[in-house]
């Protein structure tokens, strides 16, 4: 049997027009994107690309990194820490892996500097002058091979002509029985040092308080579990303190050639990450394998569900830890409640209690380095070299059942460096385009994660913890060539061939849990949880891999192309960093290491402008053929990277017209089948394997936008109001009837005025008016809690927000 997964999504987007003032965003404005390493119109680009500039990302309300995925038919969100970590999933390719060795299927850049970290994709947008979003196999241009597409955001620079720019501040309030403010603050100012030298900084803070309202001790189990984690315990969930500085310095070489410096550092402190409790209850077959997850029955006090009788806690789950929730019990004590007895009250709205919760236990802190040098030569070819180092820290905890029970959290901790080199060349002439290059890349990332079962807990002051490194080197040659048959039809080949190496070592065992706040300190305790423990493997591989592109664009006329062709993508082969008890359910060391994957991609489209100039309409269909696509299958309280065959075929569409004065309007619609191919439900299983749909893809998704401006004394007042519909998606690749968010419906709205000057912008918002519970991420802990542990995006909010520009 094939399950499939069918997605539709449809956006409707209106934003300010810039007939009478042009310092304001248009859909319609020209956006110049350099998806193929020059500068081009969007509508020049036989590739699938959302983009918008600056101002229009000012205009949508754009914050953070992935609000984008709101705009852009085929994108979505995934990732894990109830949304404190965020990833992109693009045509349904994604991987939820929460350890940090892992790279993404998605890439994300900025400036032309690839975050290296998977989790580095969730950052704050500021002071940026466009993004653009590339769906589909990009490794033939870019410096990292992305299978399923790249997000690539791009900072303001420099002007040389004259000071510029703006202070923007906002406050708002969350509304929920935390009554949780926010103060946002965001500016920049550059402009000239001298004839030869301009300067840019920009700066952003924002502080807001939790708005999970957290009600611990209330519904605290006795016995067991009772006692609490320590001191502070209890906070409000869902906070954010983060500061982020950007600096830019423009030096002109010559009239030929240009330096760029850029330095960049973000730094957030937050409380545990705001997951929710919601009561599950495993289905087991005869032979006690697990077989399905539901919610719990109202009236319900089995542990799980085998037959008519109760399985117990022990279900066979591909997972060697902790059965029965630690303690051996009998039964749920409250009928419809998790193993202890908790049932979230107010089921997803947002009043909780949870024990393992506490004020700034998290923190984040990145730094960057990027220089870039453009030089033109006297022939018209043009060299450019981007230099981008990053550095990534981070420690992030949640607590595991999300309820009143003192049993485990857990934590994932990272500290890591990349650097990029990449040289390239441009060069062109009457009938033909080339860019070649090559491509150097060095990731170092130690990562410390685990469960952590506090001094006072269920199971008693241990860390059970997994530490990996993993070093990459990897070095590509590039290059595509355009060629024009006619002055209609153009050839493209590309290629690029890459030798990749990785050295990598983990330990998998058990530490003494010092403190609530370190992790995987005071060294293994042997021969604990397992005979043989700790767990310690080491292994080096060496790859060499391929992408390439073959497409033909033909120009009907001027304002309308058409183009089709085949790209090859492969993401490399990697390692797993399990924790203890998926390193002992699936297999062991043999489970570690996973192979390559490789996306062929058949895609046929179009772009046209119509209307003189006022309206767009662009569409693309493709066939997708996955080998050995790396999949996060999440048994027990634990995953691992396994590959399985894929495929996927789909339709994007996007529709953009300008009918009259004040009005702009945007509708983007993408539809995608996939199938995710003979998967098991754990490392072993006796069971037959199953076809399932992808993660974090839901069937439906459709958004509605309608924004109007007209002439208000000495400037526009605006008014605006959109509709976002989504339809359910699984957050388990099992796809288990409990492993799924619901659809959802939000509104926003919002009202505005700017000054004729362009100088002073007021503006009042309401996000998710109605009060929408919106799906983030969850994870199945059905046999180790009698629960899942789910989070959402936050309750509705109102804010006011002043910006002053010169």
């Amino acid at each position: 049997m094939i399950i499939k997964n069918t997605c539709i999504a449809i956006t409707l987007v209106t934003v300010a027009t810039v007939f009478a003032v042009p310092a304001k965003a248009q859909v319609l404005e020209e956006i110049v994107v350099t998806a193929q390493k020059r500068e081009q119109d969007i509508q020049d680009v036989g590739i699938a690309i959302t983009a918008f500039s600056g101002a229009q990302m000012e205009e949508l309300g754009i914050e953070q990194s992935f609000d984008i995925a709101a705009f852009s038919p085929g994108v979505h969100i995934s990732g894990n820490l109830a949304g404190q970590n965020m990833q992109f999933t693009i045509r349904g390719v994604t991987q939820n892996d929460f350890n940090d060795i892992v790279e993404a299927p998605n890439a994300a850049y900025l400036d032309d500097g690839y975050f290296a970290i998977a989790q580095a994709q969730t950052f704050a947008v500021f002071d940026v002058e466009r993004v653009e979003i590339l769906k589909g196999p990009q490794g033939t241009l870019f410096g990292r091979n992305a299978t399923g597409g790249l997000i690539h955001y791009l900072s303001r620079k420099p002007n040389f002509d004259e000071l510029e720019g703006y202070a923007d501040i906002t406050v708002g309030l969350f509304d929920s029985n935390a009554d949780a403010t926010q103060t946002k603050f965001e500016g920049a100012i550059g402009g000239p040092l001298s004839d030869v030298a301009a300067a840019r900084v920009a700066v952003m803070y924002n502080q807001h308080d939790g708005y999970l309202n957290n009600l611990y001790p209330a519904q605290a189990p006795v016995g067991a579990g009772s006692a609490s984690p320590g001191p502070g315990a209890g906070a409000d969930l869902g906070d954010d303190d983060t500061i982020a500085v950007r600096g830019t310095i423009d030096l002109k070489l010559s009239d030929r050639g240009l330096l760029r410096l850029s330095t960049n550092y973000a730094k957030t402190e937050i409380a545990t990450g705001p997951y929710q409790s919601k009561s599950t209850i495993a289905v087991l077959d005869a032979n006690g394998e697990l077989i399905n997850v539901i919610d719990t029955p109202a009236n319900e006090t089995r542990l799980s569900i085998q037959g008519n009788a109760d399985g117990g806690g022990d279900a066979i789950d591909g997972d060697m830890f902790l059965p029965d929730g630690g303690i051996g019990l009998t039964g749920r004590p409250v009928p419809g409640g998790d193993f202890f007895g908790y049932i979230d009250a107010d089921g997803d709205d947002f009043d909780t209690s949870g024990d393992f919760a506490f004020e700034d236990s998290g923190d984040t802190e990145t730094f960057g380095f990027n220089a870039r040098i453009e030089w033109e030569f006297d022939n018209g070819a043009q060299l450019t070299a981007v230099s981008d180092f990053k550095d990534y820290e981070k420690l992030l905890f949640i607590d595991v059942d999300s309820a009143p029970v003192n049993q485990l959290a857990n934590y994932a901790g990272v500290d890591a460096t990349s650097f990029s080199q990449e040289i390239r060349v441009n060069w062109e002439n009457d009938t033909s385009r080339y860019v070649a290059g090559i491509y150097y890349l060095n990731i170092d990332t130690h990562s410390d994660n685990g469960l952590k079962a506090p001094g006072t807990s269920i199971i008693g002051g241990l860390d059970i913890g997994v530490v990996s490194n993993l070093e990459t080197n990897s070095l590509s040659v590039f290059g595509q060539a355009e060629f024009d048959f006619s002055d209609k039809l153009t050839g493209i080949i590309g290629g690029r061939v890459i030798r990749e190496e990785k050295e990598f070592d983990t330990a998998i065992g058990v530490f003494p849990s010092l403190s609530n706040f370190t992790v995987n300190q005071g060294g293994f305790i042997p021969n604990i949880f397992g005979a043989g423990s700790p767990f310690i493997e080491t292994d080096e591989r060496e790859d060499t891999l391929w992408a390439g592109k073959l497409q033909l664009d033909y120009h009907v006329t001027d304002d309308f192309l058409i183009y089709g062709g085949v790209n090859r993508g492969v993401k490399a082969a990697s390692y797993n960093a399990p924790l203890l008890g998926a390193f002992l359910g699936s297999g062991g060391a043999p489970a570690l290491p996973y192979d390559e994957e490789v996306l062929v991609s058949y895609e046929f489209g179009f772009k046209s402008t119509l209307q003189d100039g006022r309206t767009r309409f662009n569409g693309t269909a493709f066939y997708y053929d996955y080998s050995d696509y790396q999949a996060f299958l999440f048994v027990g309280v634990g995953g691992v990277v396994i590959n399985a065959d894929a495929e996927n075929y789909g339709i994007e569409l996007e529709y953009v017209t300008s009918p009259a004065e004040g009005w702009d309007i945007l509708l983007s619609a993408a539809y995608f089948d996939a199938t995710v191919k003979d998967v098991l439900l754990r490392g072993g299983s006796p069971l037959p394997a199953r076809d399932v749909d992808p993660t974090y893809a839901p069937e439906l998704q459709a958004t509605a936008l309608v924004r109007y401006e007209w002439p208000v004394g000495n400037g526009k007042m605006n008014v605006r109001g959109d509709v976002s519909y989504s339809d359910e998606f699984f957050y388990n690749l099992r796809n288990f009837d409990a492993d799924k968010f619901d659809s959802y419906t939000v509104v926003n709205a919002g009202i505005g005025w700017t000054s004729e000057d362009n100088v002073w912008d007021f503006d009042f918002k309401i996000n998710n008016l109605t009060d929408e519970r919106v799906g983030v991420q969850g994870f199945d802990l059905a046999t180790l809690c009698g629960c899942n542990e789910v989070s959402y995006q936050p309750p509705r909010w109102y804010g006011f927000s002043a910006k002053l520009s010169f």
